[in-house]
């Protein structure tokens, strides 16, 4: 049997599907458990965090010595960028030949039946088999996603709030439970948004007989003491999340070497006057307000699924003027409607048309989508590790 090159293959999948069967990938990955090997694992789940979390611990073990893969998504520029192993993407030839293992265990039918990130995270399970730890971001988390079909020695749950309510419910509570129902063995969580959450977080691990360790806040004060860089406190916590998961796992390490790290796209500066930010709903507006010491021009665009009127609102405070860039999605927000926006609300606003002045101050925010086209039109063609 012929294995597809792994692009033609994910390039024959949409994006995203009407229909969603989530017996299809427990189905496929009961094909492939037995045939191969499985590293501790750790699990992050939430509505944000997720990949600055994961990548603080992936980076942390890594420092420590072990071999590590890191699985997140979605990716900025190249696909690669999912799949982190020890310090570096991994190469193609390494996804290939992943996916030349798992196809073969699949066989075309089932490899063709499965979605997307479905495939995907399959994929990160057999590139990962050999390593001695492997930190598995879920996709839109909770008991049906792909990333839930393996068992995890750690959960760790980000801060959990409003986003995908059409997959995951439309009140928080729903929310919560569709997340915290895949507790198991040790979990820990995060300073959250909503009391509701903890609360219920206590129940499910009390009925699972789950151990729940809550955010530690004296890790957070040894954290900055050891920190050179000037992270904001949402990063802050953040990395606080993995250093707790380091410390359930028996993993020594050196916390001086978390400052060593790059976290891409979560508050970085690319450059001094140019802040970027993958975040794309209204908690991470109200962490990123927080953590903006003044008034930025603000390159934005938004998914049409996000509650956009209460981003803009949170960040207006910190807002000089708006400049709309345009991205290439069907689930792009119609311009009409950030235009009607922008003028409800009185913020100014024009169109990005790729200048940068110097002694001018910007975030660059909206979502993945907005960060890639922003750094498409600087020439920026691959993102540091």
């Amino acid at each position: 049997m012929t294995t597809p090159p792994l692009a033609k293959l994910l390039d024959s999948k949409p994006l995203y599907y009407t229909a969603f069967d989530p017996n299809r990938i427990v189905e496929a990955y009961k094909v492939i458990k037995n045939h191969i090997k499985k590293p501790n694992a750790v699990h992050i789940v939430g509505t944000n965090g997720k990949g600055s979390t994961g990548r603080a611990l992936a980076h942390m073990a890594y420092k420590s010595g072990l071999r590590v893969g890191h699985f997140s998504s979605p990716h900025i520029l190249d696909f690669k960028e999912r799949f982190w192993i020890d310090g570096r993407f991994a190469t193609i030839i390494e996804l290939e030949e992943a996916n030349k293992k798992l196809y073969a265990l699949l066989g075309k039918d089932i490899a063709k039946a499965l979605s997307y990130f479905e495939y995907q995270a399959l994929l990160s399970f057999v590139l990962f088999e050999n390593f001695d730890l492997q930190v598995i971001e879920a996709g839109l988390g909770g008991e049906y996603d792909a990333t839930s079909v393996i068992d995890y020695d750690i959960t760790i749950f980000t801060p959990i709030a409003y986003d995908h309510s059409d997959f995951l419910g439309n009140d928080i509570k729903s929310i919560a439970k569709t997340k915290l129902n895949i507790m198991q063995n040790i979990s820990i969580i995060a300073k959250q948004p909503y009391s509701e959450v903890l609360n219920i977080a206590k129940k499910i691990a009390s009925d699972k007989k789950v151990k729940l360790v809550e955010f530690n806040t004296n890790k957070y004060e040894s954290l900055k003491k050891a920190l050179f860089k000037p992270y904001p406190k949402y990063l802050k916590e953040n990395i606080t999340l993995a250093l707790m998961a380091l410390d359930e796992l028996k993993i020594d390490y050196n916390i001086a070497s978390i400052n060593s790290l790059e976290i891409f796209g979560r508050f970085y500066k690319l450059e001094p006057n140019i802040i970027i930010d993958v975040g794309h709903n209204s908690l991470a507006a109200t962490a990123i307000e927080k953590a903006l010491s003044k008034k930025v021009n603000l390159i934005f665009n938004i998914l049409n699924d996000k509650d956009y009127k209460e981003v803009l609102t949170i960040l207006k405070p910190k807002i000089k003027e708006l400049q709309i860039i345009k991205i290439d999605t069907q689930r792009a927000t119609e311009l009409k409607k950030i235009e009607n926006l922008l003028k409800e609300l009185e913020i100014d606003y024009s169109y990005f048309k790729g200048e940068i002045e110097d002694n001018e101050e910007y975030l660059v925010f909206g979502s993945f989508y907005v960060v890639e086209e922003f750094l498409k039109t600087m020439g920026i063609k691959e993102i540091p590790v």
